[in-house]
């Protein structure tokens, strides 16, 4: 599991990168920083750069972006000094007919370079308020770290932002504060926060491993088995008790499973053809593979129930505990190893290890103390509507009925998924229940 007890650099701080703008700046240019706003239409960024080219303007930096309609273009420049004044008269005269507004600045300080955020923070919601932002915002700046960069990321089935931050804290552990503190706030204004390094180590994951009951479906699968044989309540008593981490759940599983002695195994088939998958979990799975992970599914559940929904989904590998058969009778027992939350975590490496992907690429999802040791295994935990004891050991939590959050913690977009299933015949959005 990604650790933040390491000291956070300061990303300006290393000789290598240091340097001012003017560095690059040919002689007789000063820095200016030339910025038009206004209604995004055809030709207004071909007239900006006409402009400058007019003016002989060497480009240091540029950034551009359309938010709702509205245009907003920024370029770092290199310009004459004695240019500056015609400069700013020929773009307010090209672009105000374009309904452009116009700065130059010149008079401040340009020097430092675009930083380069440390830390990637993932607002989850619904809804997310600007009272929630206005509270997030203020527990970063207690701890130093400032906001370089927000934008959405999700308007389904959930509200979801993406906030590049630069935290500046140096000494050993300074993370750890920050990260409880936004805990903390979580469970103060409901909304999920989740952060984690920045940098091309966030792009790498390549493998994810999903806990199955109440994860990648919505059931708990041994007590859909003992509904049939009329211990449903005895059982879900059991089962609670041991997500909570208050039994051990190898002894809590054959107590379970004695409960179904008798039952006839064409039950398993139907509770197979009864199970219902998590909202999302398509998607999620559909995108992952889109992206090349590998996908899988490890489970304290039953291969038998498990294996065709592996199938269907395509997963690259499925582990659970084998039910004994025998005469076309469930025996009460279970054979072979069973999985329990020491055997998930050594799944998960054996996974990463046979495709040659290291743990540090790798996702677990889950929900009980019995996923405790696979999510803190991963080089990325996430908690999925989990019970205490995995919230405290995972690097991020989510409290939404909808699997498809996973995908925007990776920084996938909403508009990214519903492009690729648009080019597919895919897309769908299905109405959310009140």
């Amino acid at each position: 599991m990604t650790s933040d007890t390491s000291p956070v650099s300061n990303p300006h701080a290393d000789s290598q990168f240091e340097g001012t703008v003017t560095d690059t700046l040919e002689d007789g240019l000063v820095p200016a920083l030339l910025t038009v706003t206004g209604p995004d239409r055809p030709g207004v960024t071909a007239a900006f750069f006409s402009i400058l080219s007019d003016f002989q303007v060497q480009l240091l930096d540029i950034e551009q972006s359309v938010f709702r309609g509205n245009l907003s273009l920024a370029a770092l420049a290199g310009v004459g000094k004695q240019d500056l004044d015609s400069l700013r008269d020929g773009m307010q005269a090209t672009l105000s007919s374009y309904g452009m507004g116009v700065q130059v600045q010149a008079d401040r300080d340009l020097e430092s370079t675009r930083p380069r955020s440390t830390h990637v923070m993932v607002v989850i919601g619904q809804p997310v308020t600007a009272a929630h932002i206005s509270q997030i915002g203020q527990t970063l700046a207690d701890y130093g770290a400032n906001i370089d960069s927000i934008h959405g990321i999700a308007d389904y089935p959930v509200t979801g932002l993406e906030l590049e931050l630069t935290v500046a804290n140096a000494s050993p552990g300074g993370g750890v504060p920050l990260r409880k503190a936004l805990a903390e706030l979580t469970g103060e204004i409901g909304v999920d926060i989740a952060i984690e390094r920045g940098g091309l180590a966030r792009r790498a994951k390549r493998l994810i491993c999903f806990d199955v009951d109440s994860t990648l479906i919505q059931h708990e699968v041994i007590e859909m088995l003992a509904a049939y044989a009329g211990k449903e309540a005895e059982v879900a008593e059991v089962t609670e008790r041991a997500m909570r981490g208050e039994l051990d759940f190898s002894e809590s599983l054959h107590e379970r499973v004695k409960a179904l002695a008798g039952l006839d195994a064409s039950v398993v088939d139907n509770v197979a053809r009864d199970i219902k998958l998590t909202p999302g979990a398509r998607t999620t799975i559909r995108t992952l593979k889109r992206l090349g992970y590998k996908t899988g599914v490890v489970s304290g559940g039953f291969i038998q129930v498990i294996e065709p929904l592996a199938r269907e989904l395509e997963l690259d590998f499925a582990r659970a505990n084998t039910l004994e058969i025998k005469e076309g009778k469930l025996t009460g027992r279970v054979i072979g190893p069973v999985i329990d939350r020491r055997a998930k975590a050594e799944s998960l490496k054996e996974f990463a290890w046979s495709n040659g992907i290291q743990l540090s690429q790798t996702v677990a999802v889950g929900d009980g103390a019995n996923d405790i040791d696979m999510l803190s295994t991963a080089g990325l935990g996430i908690a999925f509507n989990a019970k205490p004891a995995l919230r405290e050991v995972a690097d991020a939590a989510v409290n939404h009925p909808f699997l498809d959050q996973v995908l925007f913690l990776l920084g996938i977009s909403r508009h990214e998924i519903e492009d690729a299933d648009l080019r597919d015949g895919t897309y769908r959005r299905v109405p959310l229940e009140d």
